[in-house]
């Protein structure tokens, strides 16, 4: 196994700016994604029995039989594009360009490209979200400006020092850093997880986690790691999943990476004013309890200083990168104004969608939907609904998203409700963003272990349920959100 030190270096040199751009369908950009095959290889959680092991194929397959064995069997996808048994050819069919099911593989050859139906000019200002700023300036990327792109930012700048005064008055716990956010990488924390609170290694919670949607039968539509291109500068997943979100009238979540929000900005304002939510994902993409407080702050003080220069507003939510958090990361991310949200867990597993194993060449396209309709049956079995984790960073899973796991679950019987998470919880689009918010709450950091949202779904409930009466926007944050402003 490489150690995820060397996989999340991986990850950002094939990602970085400077290097010339690969086909993401092959080896390169399976390579670059092998950080969140680790990754989620390494959550432990109750329901282990039901994960996806990425030995290889046939552990997959047998690993789907489980998953399935309680599940209440989903329909086959309609897509124009569905799958063809045992077929091999790739050539994308229909309005989204999705191939067969069967032929979605790494390997495969890139489709056209698409573009961007609909640009905006600065001034502008999205009409669903009232009293929002206008469009900055066009954004014009200078390194002088930035940390190094997909690296942990340095912790000796005049901003991460600023930052830093957002944590005064908080009760951040004493609470040391993990080897590598990894169960395996650690054994002594993986032994302190509960008291921890970390979610890697047995998916512990708190009670300010966002972990499922209240309504049962409601799937809370999440993409991480974008915005992104899967061949070159100018090919993007974006203009794919935005059009099909927009002829579903679907909204969802966008977690985005700051490195990437400033190196493809034009995605980042596309989202967002396509009415869909924007949220923080980090700077660099690095497990979150592997990192000192400083760079805990800084990673996701670049992150949010990315988006609001590019799109005018600053996110209220966080996701941390693999879902590695613990009290501590979640004591500083309340502190800084930014509740976490991680995916649901439920009784056959986490609601991922596997999708990043697809590219990482572990399975098939038509192992990894297997395996996610046994995970969709059993959504029926809960009394909440849940929130999904599928990923935007390269065409493979977004052809899997568009042609065949958003449309199971429009096509799911029971009907599935599809929403983005902040819809989900029924909270005021304004109350997404630090400038709109209505809410002057201020947050409070919860870090009392939880069990695991599989076995104590009464509390995961009522976690979400809280989160109707979130506002969560820290007087620290808003006084860190002048220092941002005056960045600008």
């Amino acid at each position: 196994m490489i150690a995820l030190p060397a996989l999340s270096a991986l990850f950002a040199a094939t990602l970085s700016l400077e290097l010339v751009a690969v086909n993401a369908h092959g080896t390169h950009g399976a390579a670059a994604h092998a950080h969140l095959n680790h990754a989620h290889k390494r959550q432990a959680t109750t329901a282990a029995a039901a994960s996806l092991s990425v030995t290889g194929a046939t552990s997959a397959a047998s690993v789907a039989g489980t998953a399935s064995s309680t599940a209440v069997a989903a329909p086959a996808p309609t897509s124009s594009s569905s799958a063809v048994a045992g077929g091999s050819a790739a050539v994308g069919t229909g309005p989204y360009n999705v191939p067969p099911l069967a032929s979605i593989s790494m390997g495969m050859p890139s489709g056209p490209i698409p573009t961007l139906e609909t640009t905006y000019t600065p001034g502008a200002t999205p009409t669903y979200l009232s009293g929002a700023p206008p469009l900055p300036t066009k954004f014009m990327f200078s390194s002088a400006d930035w940390p190094e792109l997909d690296k942990v930012p340095p912790t000796d700048s005049d901003q991460v020092k600023e930052w830093m005064k957002e944590l005064d008055g908080h009760d951040i716990p004493d609470i040391t850093p993990t080897q590598d956010g990894s169960c395996a990488g650690d054994p002594a924390a993986a032994a302190q997880a509960q008291e921890r609170g970390w979610w890697t290694c047995g998916g512990w919670t708190s009670g300010n986690d966002i972990v499922d949607c209240p309504d049962k039968m409601t799937w809370g539509v999440s993409f991480d790691d974008g915005p992104a291109p899967y061949n070159s500068d100018r090919f993007y997943t974006a203009p794919k999943l935005l059009k099909y979100l927009e002829d579903k009238d679907l909204s969802a979540t966008f977690f985005v990476v700051g490195s990437r929000c400033i190196s493809y900005p034009d995605i980042l304002i596309a989202e967002y004013m396509a009415g869909h939510e924007i949220a923080v994902h980090t700077w660099s993409h690095h497990p979150l309890t592997a990192l000192t407080n400083e760079q805990i702050v800084a990673e996701l003080g670049w992150t949010r200083h990315a988006i609001q220069k590019v799109i005018g507003v600053t996110p209220a939510f966080m996701r941390a990168p693999f879902g590695d958090i613990d009290n501590r990361v979640r004591a500083i991310s309340n502190a800084m104004g930014m509740r976490p949200i991680i995916w649901t867990t439920g009784p056959g597993g986490p609601f991922d969608t596997n999708d990043w194993h697809v590219p990482a060449g572990t399975v098939s396209a038509t192992e990894q939907f297997q395996i996610f309709q046994g995970l969709l049956g059993n959504a029926t079995l809960m009394d909440t609904g849940f929130i999904v984790l599928e990923h935007d960073l390269f065409e493979i899973t977004v052809d899997i998203a568009t042609g065949y796991t958003l449309d199971a679950a429009l096509n799911h019987q029971p009907a599935f409700h599809l929403e983005s998470i902040g819809q989900c919880l029924s909270l005021p689009a304004g109350n997404l963003y630090l400038e709109t918010t209505t809410n002057t709450t201020t947050s409070t950091n919860s870090t009392g272990g939880k069990s695991t949202s599989a076995t104590a779904e009464g509390e995961s409930k009522d976690t979400s349920g809280a989160a109707l009466r979130f506002g969560a926007v820290s007087m620290s944050a808003l006084a860190g959100l002048a220092f941002v402003a005056y960045l600008l």
